[in-house]
């Protein structure tokens, strides 16, 4: 199996019309079919649904309070797919060679979704990240996928393999390195006349605040010093009154002398606890004299200070006011002066810059120039080999005089190249190559879809296939080759096939029937899977809608038996 991974079991419960079912996958080729309305198409959104898929409650089975899928994959136990799980705090649980995977998904009525990875609770986002690495789905949406152009030149992409791959991520990271030179040079010269006047503005604004060099809290302390200055006479009156009341140096009475006096008292005495109480007036005496001294330099700060400085302060808080309202605070105008400079040579160099940037620019044109040329060329010969290989496919599919076409030719730049890729199909002789996107039928897009996923298997190894119908629109021959193009696609990868014929479902190495039963009020259905006996008459009813019919099951046993011979 490639990259060893594979789906080994699914169990379905509440699901469209699905009860509860598990599906035995396991490896090879396993076909799913059951009548119409048993919900074989369930299985699918099963898988999608742990694939990361966008839940929808009308799934959910009528009258069930909610729907959930779990599946089972064999994944190697070092690799990608164990750094996702590991990264998501999952584990994988040992199982012999491999290392077995548990994911599920459940979705409630109300529209909850809950997901599981390695058995703990994991983001839709990680069910996506491992869906890249284990399982292409393809069904209707998926081939008419394929009609768009950027389908098609990842079809092609992925059949080149390592060259192209290599070539892409070259071109991709030059075109990304000359687009961020080409915007700078774009924003430099479509907005010099904006970047001049910022030019101007700075420098008028780092010359007013290198004049005033102001400093960081220079506002408040203005403010504070202002306050004083305007109050002066009250403050002198307040504060000598206050120290004549601690010290008076005119003989009235005082704190420090009605201090000394209590100090005195206690002394005349002998008495431990008194002692102790005159050391402490003793201590108030001291504390009032520094308090007195602090209040004798305050005023004298004040006599020093008169209107002539109060005029000063205001000035200079006008100063600094301006700078405010003009930068929002003084912390940003001190910014605008450290960072500013920086900023002007940044500006002032344009001209020069400029010519830099397009030198740069010119160079990095000339590389991403090459890089797109060698992915040209790298395209134009995986074109030839991919349009021969389908074309060889396309004739073992029941269509003998098809021949497909994969061009390549010049079209829009873009982080993908510079080329225009278009897959082209001419179904009968003499028929002029139309892209597929309008000149292929529904069964023909069928088997160009698969006749490219067999080649590009051989080159981009996908672990599991899971095809929707891919047998619509085709009978007869054509069916019973893409049955067996299925099973050759098996020998490298894993494939599961929800299919309405039996000369599809022949070539399954693992037949699963979807089995609907009704008990008057609820249709449910199970999955079974058959053998023997109950195969044959699975593969009879869809022949011919009667599974005990002679013929049929005649013809029943003779696919069984050519699918037999093809896989063995």
């Amino acid at each position: 199996m490639a990259r060893g991974i594979v789906i080994d079991e699914m169990r379905i419960r509440g699901l469209g019309v699905i009860d509860d079912a598990v599906l035995p996958l396991g490896p090879g080729f396993t076909a799913v079919t059951g009548e119409t309305g048993a919900g074989k198409t369930m299985v699918v959104t099963g898988l999608g649904l742990l694939l990361g898929a966008r839940a929808d409650t009308s799934a959910i089975r009528a009258g069930a309070a909610q729907a959930s899928v779990a599946g089972v994959w064999l994944v190697p136990e070092q690799g990608t797919v164990a750094d996702i799980v590991t990264d998501a705090g999952g584990e994988l649980e040992p199982a012999g060679d491999a290392a077995e995977l548990y994911v599920s998904r459940t979705l409630s009525a109300e529209g909850r979704s809950r997901a599981s990875v390695g058995g703990r609770p994991a983001p839709a986002a990680v069910l996506s990240s491992l869906a890249q690495e284990l399982v292409v789905v393809h069904g209707q949406s998926e081939q008419l996928r394929l009609r768009s152009a950027a389908a098609q030149r990842d079809a092609l992409d992925r059949f080149g393999g390592q060259p192209i791959a290599d070539a892409v991520a070259r071109y991709a990271e030059r075109f990304r390195t000359w687009r961020e030179l080409d915007a700078e040079i774009t924003e430099l010269t479509e907005n010099r006349d904006r970047r001049a006047a910022e030019a101007a503005q700075l420098r008028e604004q780092l010359t007013e605040i290198e004049q005033l060099e102001p400093e960081a809290g220079e506002d408040v302390a203005l403010n504070e010093r202002a306050e004083r200055l305007a109050n002066a006479e009250e403050l002198r009156l307040a504060a000598s009154v206050a120290r004549s009341a601690l010290s008076s140096e005119e003989g009235e009475q005082d704190v420090a002398a009605l201090l000394a006096e209590a100090r005195r008292a206690l002394e005349r005495v002998a008495d431990a606890q008194l002692t102790e109480i005159s050391e402490s007036i003793t201590d108030l005496g001291y504390r009032a004299a520094d308090l007195a001294l602090q209040l004798s330099g305050y005023l004298a700060d004040l006599d020093e200070s008169g209107p002539h400085e109060l005029a000063a302060v205001e000035e200079r808080r006008a100063a600094i006011g301006g700078l405010i309202r003009q930068h929002g605070s003084l912390e940003e105008a001190l910014e605008v002066w450290r960072t500013g400079s920086l900023r002007l040579a940044e500006l002032d160099d344009d001209g020069d810059r400029i010519e830099r940037l397009r030198a740069e620019a010119e160079q990095a044109r000339t590389a991403l120039d090459d890089a797109a040329a060698t992915l040209t060329e790298a395209r134009t010969e995986a074109a030839t080999r991919l349009s021969d290989a389908v074309t060889e496919e396309l004739h073992a599919l029941a269509m003998p005089d098809a021949r497909l076409e994969v061009q390549v030719s010049t079209g829009a730049e873009s982080a993908h190249g510079r080329d225009e890729v278009a897959i082209l199909l001419a179904a009968h002789p003499g028929a002029e190559p139309r892209s597929v996107s309008r000149g292929a039928s529904g069964g023909e897009l069928s088997r160009v879809m698969l006749a490219i996923e067999v080649v590009i298997a051989g080159t981009d190894p996908v672990p599991t296939f899971v095809f929707d119908e891919v047998d619509a629109g085709i009978g007869g021959a054509a069916a019973i080759e893409v049955g067996r193009r299925l099973a050759q696609l098996a020998r490298t990868s894993q494939v599961i096939a929800v299919t309405h014929l039996a000369q599809v479902a022949a070539f399954a190495t693992n037949h699963l029937s979807v089995v609907k039963a009704s008990d008057g009020a609820v249709t449910a259905s199970s999955v079974t899977r058959l053998e023997g006996e109950q195969r044959e008459a699975e593969m009879a009813r869809l022949l011919s809608g009667l599974a005990d019919s002679d013929a049929a099951l005649t013809h029943a046993r003779e696919l069984l038996s050519l699918g037999s011979s093809a896989t063995c």
